[in-house]
């Protein structure tokens, strides 16, 4: 018998091994100052583009007036308890009226937590009989939720709609034989790659197929649509999606998340909902500011419009340097490039520290070996300026990886781990 801890003392994981290294800086970093498009890393100001604040919400003057307004009157406590016994309130019931007319739906109803309600609500929503069907990419929350399952369940190939077909005809063979349903999950948005769930095909497969279709659409809300609604009103088929989802912990700048349904579906999930039955109800300041943020939503729309001039001017600019941006479809913007993690580490700091540049690294286990992915979250907040000087950094740090600066930059912490 062995020391449960064995295991940690032996292998810290594919990204813990690297701690020493990257702990402050490249993981877990601290920026500080008002949530903005520049903000302070390490005493340097810096571009920031590593916050989902979309819209350019969190540190609008009218959206924190309301906040320390509501923070005032409530507290930080009220209401006590969870929804079911003691934690519901008039406004509670508000915001989910004005959510679900604003996605479109009969009913919705507030989760928490993004990660936990998601997880809490594929849980929900199947049983031991019904079979799970999922894109191989999906987040990490749905992911968690999917592993609660005690059935079958199929991941099919990225956006793959020939793999999608073939995971659901194994389900429905499966189905037969079990008495069971089909839930199909996918992201409105990936929010890695960019690109947007092929939901106008999956909702077409309706025609050969019994299945319920669950959209995880956390970067598609308030970004997407004519008005904002989100992914499926970008493709016209926010009335095929059976249950929705969108957090708002993106464009609305805040906390907590939603569902939207059939009555009858919200109905049912209210009273099965473990992570909101057994939890604490979502504090009222988050609430009235949500209301606030949703309100900004569908009366502002040049929010958007700032958004997606951004967007463009970032991401064509890159492309028209040459920069590999995948498939985006979405804000969301990666920038693919060819190198080790600790030429990653190096690149990264250079950008940081010489060029004033802020965004995500992403590498191995995340993405393949070999490939280095700088993701970028253009907001309305972002300036021409802005973007203008952070394609001169990236077309600088390129010419630094590809003639081996940063390969010689990195060759002793690559010695030292080993790689």
């Amino acid at each position: 018998m062995r020391d449960l801890f064995d295991k940690i003392y032996k292998d810290k994981g594919p990204l813990g091994k690297w701690a020493d290294q990257a702990e402050g800086y490249f993981v877990f970093p601290k920026l500080e100052g008002p949530i903005s498009n520049r903000m302070r890393f390490q005493g340097r100001e810096v571009i920031t583009w590593s916050i989902n604040d979309y819209l350019g919400l969190a540190n609008k003057e009218e959206v924190r007036k309301v906040d320390a307004e509501a923070a005032a009157t409530y507290g930080s406590a009220y209401p006590m308890g969870a929804r079911m016994m003691s934690g519901h309130t008039d406004l509670h019931e508000q915001l989910q009226d004005e959510l679900a007319e604003f996605v479109d739906k009969e009913a919705a109803y507030l989760l928490n937590f993004g990660y936990q309600g998601m997880v809490s609500t594929i849980d929900a929503l199947v049983s031991k009989d019904d079979i799970i069907v999922y894109d191989v990419d999906a987040h990490a929350c749905i992911i968690d939720g999917v592993r609660l399952h005690q059935g079958q369940r199929y991941t099919y190939r990225h956006n793959d709609i020939e793999s999608i077909d073939k995971n659901l005809m194994r389900a429905t063979k499966m189905a037969q034989k079990t008495g069971g349903g089909i839930l199909l999950i996918s992201e409105g948005v990936f929010g890695m790659r960019g690109e947007q769930g092929r939901l106008k095909e999956i909702v077409a497969l309706k025609e050969k197929y019994n299945f319920r279709l669950f959209v995880d659409d956390a970067h598609g809300f308030g970004t997407l649509g004519a008005t904002g609604a989100g992914t499926g009103e970008e493709q016209g088929v926010q009335d095929q999606i059976d249950v929705y989802f969108a957090t708002f912990a993106k464009s609305m700048a805040s906390t907590g998340a939603f569902i939207a349904a059939d009555q009858e579906i919200i109905d049912y999930l209210k009273y099965n909902l473990r992570s909101q039955m057994f939890a604490k109800s979502l504090q009222m300041q988050l609430v009235v500011g949500a209301l606030k943020r949703l309100d900004m939503l569908r009366t502002m729309p040049e929010l958007k419009a700032k958004l997606w001039q951004n967007v463009n001017n970032l991401q064509n600019g890159l492309r028209e340097r040459g920069f590999d941006l995948g498939t985006t479809q979405s804000c969301v913007t990666p920038v693919y490039l060819k190198g080790s993690i600790p030429e990653a580490m190096a690149l990264v700091k250079d950008l940081r520290e010489n060029y004033g540049i802020f965004c995500s690294i992403v590498v191995y286990p995340v993405i393949p070996k070999g490939l280095i992915l700088l993701r970028l979250i253009p907001t309305a907040s972002h300036t021409l300026e802005d973007i203008e000087e952070t394609l001169n950094a990236f077309s600088a740090i390129r010419e630094r990886l590809e003639n081996g600066t940063y390969k010689r930059m990195s060759a002793a912490v690559a010695a030292a781990m080993g790689e």
